[in-house]
């Protein structure tokens, strides 16, 4: 493969890659619109997740992984993503803690994130200060891998939560990406996925 080639197919990896990142980080915000500050903080699951949650946690490693890695600090200080923070604060909001605040500040990570992202080549080098020593090298190319497929994995956990709140699910606001039950309600197609796993029910 030519440089140039290889430069052409870079590009359009990283493209690609920053895309798939973008329609992450679109979709778990979506899956808060239209709820009350209750509905976005409340835990629905026995280990906590809630969606305004999953955006602080978010906040956190955007600013990291697209700010320290590669020596370009994110401007705010983000408390519970330091060391000496509270085990697991990153995955709920206190009552002082606005939704429109961390909201607004995930959406300002994005915009130093594509920042990193458009100023390096893929295979542009950063460490992760917190991965082991040996493995805290990275590539740019590794980081938008392991970030977009982060994203995603928390976008689709607030696709739950919010289909538990509310019934609401779907991929993305411009496309739902459901598959619809023909001639039956999703009740009903509910009650048949039930009446299969009853064949299983031990005892």
């Amino acid at each position: 493969m030519t440089t140039q080639l290889r430069a052409g197919y870079d590009l359009e990896l990283k493209n690609d890659l920053h895309r798939y990142l973008r329609v992450g980080r679109e979709a778990l915000v979506w899956k808060l619109e239209g709820l009350s500050e209750y509905d976005r903080r409340r835990p629905l699951v026995g280990t906590g997740t809630n969606l305004l949650g999953l955006v602080k946690h978010l906040i956190g490693c955007e600013a990291g992984y697209f700010g320290a890695t590669f020596g370009r600090p994110f401007p705010e200080a983000v408390p519970w993503f330091d060391y000496a923070a509270e085990a697991n604060s990153d995955m709920w909001a206190t009552p002082d803690e606005s939704s429109a605040d961390l909201i607004a500040m995930y959406e300002r990570t994005w915009v130093h994130g594509d920042a990193t992202i458009e100023s390096l080549p893929l295979d542009a080098l950063g460490r992760v200060p917190w991965w082991s020593p040996e493995h805290a090298e990275a590539s740019l190319g590794r980081i938008l891998i392991h970030m977009a497929t982060e994203t995603h994995r928390h976008a689709g956990h607030a696709d739950i939560v919010r289909e538990l709140i509310d019934g609401s699910a779907g991929l993305r606001r411009t496309d739902d990406n459901l598959w619809q039950p023909r001639d039956m309600t999703w009740a009903e197609h509910h009650a048949r996925v039930q009446e299969a796993a009853n064949h299983f029910v031990e005892g």
